[in-house]
């Protein structure tokens, strides 16, 4: 049995805030209208990133086969599973506080569950005598944990509500007898075995691939004159929250409403994708247009068919609803090379850096430098 089973639900963004219904918290799963809360290691607790970190140094003891395993790997799970204990206070220690519990898997279809899950713990970690419900940030089943489960901050319990205990276990299930998680195909198995739901698999997979984003450095060693000063007017933006509607060639300002998904900026002083472009490029003395779908008529376009290989740092990137049709383009972001972006995502997002492979839509880019 998978840590977690079955039913997944998502937005209809790309990259969704899909939380597992089974696992859903007392608090609820918030609806964002699409990716949530920064893709980047500024939206994690300092002590989640830490024990996330310990983790990938500790697997190796115990599952001296695994390879692959990173952060961002621990970050994809948690970050859907629990929101990095969203709400939550994390001692020094990595206890969490209050603890984290999914709903009552008794088959009474709170949270989408229809399967009763018998008690297998007694109550010892998900507080309950009467069935079984999953725990801690990871969201792992008792009868699970108790193979799984590893003591990583010594103090001698393996605990799935302390940060430590719960990331080293998730990275030792997911590791498997010894799993190359370097390798997408074993990386979407370990991630199916973690909750049999192929929306989940592409959920996680879409903030792993965020995280690793995040988590490169961008090198701007060979990148000069005005392509750099549009660069680092853009990364100097990451933090800055989304505004729908926000932005001007004189930075932040506040945004409009309504997006499509209901969301207003009226209240927002920051950026959406287009204005985030208009005011880095203004900063080398180049004018954009201010829509994503008009920024696509300037500059020399770069064809998506010749594959986001063909991009250069500095590049305008695009996205579409219908690839092929520039009037259907719904996003643009600024091409840092390696396959990144500094993006501003969505509502209730920040500007930051991403994978380009985190939107959909791919419709190649526009190079005016």
């Amino acid at each position: 049995m998978a840590l977690l089973v079955f039913a997944a639900v998502c937005c209809a963004a790309p990259v969704g805030n899909a939380i597992s219904a089974y696992v859903a918290l007392k608090t609820g799963a918030q609806d964002t209208g699409g990716i949530a809360e920064g893709g980047s290691a500024a939206d994690i607790p300092p002590r989640m990133l830490t024990a996330y970190k310990r983790a990938v140094q500790q697997v190796g003891t115990y599952v001296p086969g695994c390879r692959g395993m990173r952060w961002p790997v621990l970050a994809g799970i948690a970050k859907v599973e629990s929101n990095h204990a969203s709400g939550r206070s994390i001692a020094g220690n990595g206890d969490i506080r209050p603890k984290i519990y999914g709903v009552l898997l008794n088959g009474s279809g709170a949270g989408g569950n229809t399967t009763v899950f018998p008690d297998t713990d007694g109550g010892k970690w998900d507080g309950t005598a009467s069935g079984e419900r999953a725990v801690g940030p990871f969201q792992f089943m008792p009868s699970t944990w108790e193979s799984a489960g590893r003591d990583a901050n010594g103090d001698t319990v393996a605990d799935p509500h302390n940060a430590d205990d719960a990331a080293l276990g998730a990275a030792l299930y997911l590791c498997g007898g010894g799993r190359h998680l370097g390798q997408r195909a074993q990386l979407k198995a370990a991630i199916w075995q973690y909750n049999h739901s192929s929306a989940y698999v592409a959920n996680v997979l879409g903030w792993i691939d965020q995280y690793t984003a995040a988590a490169k450095d961008p090198d701007l060693k060979k990148v000069s004159g005005k392509v750099r000063t549009v660069i680092e007017a853009a990364l100097a933006q990451r933090g800055v929250p989304y505004s729908w509607g926000g932005g001007t060639a004189r930075g932040p300002s506040y945004g409009l409403c309504c997006s499509p998904s209901g969301s207003s900026g009226a209240g927002i002083r920051g950026f959406d994708c287009s204005g985030l472009t208009v005011y880095a490029f203004a900063e080398a003395g180049i004018r954009l247009p201010r829509t994503a779908a008009a920024q696509s008529q300037v500059g020399r376009r770069i064809p998506a068919g010749l594959g986001a290989g063909a991009l250069k740092p500095g590049d305008l990137v695009f996205f579409a609803d219908v690839p092929g049709r520039d009037s259907t383009i719904y996003h643009v972001g600024i091409y840092l090379g390696d396959g990144q972006m500094v993006n501003a995502p969505r509502p209730h997002t920040v500007v930051r850096l991403d994978a380009v492979t985190t939107m959909s839509g791919y419709a190649g880019g526009a190079r005016l430098l």
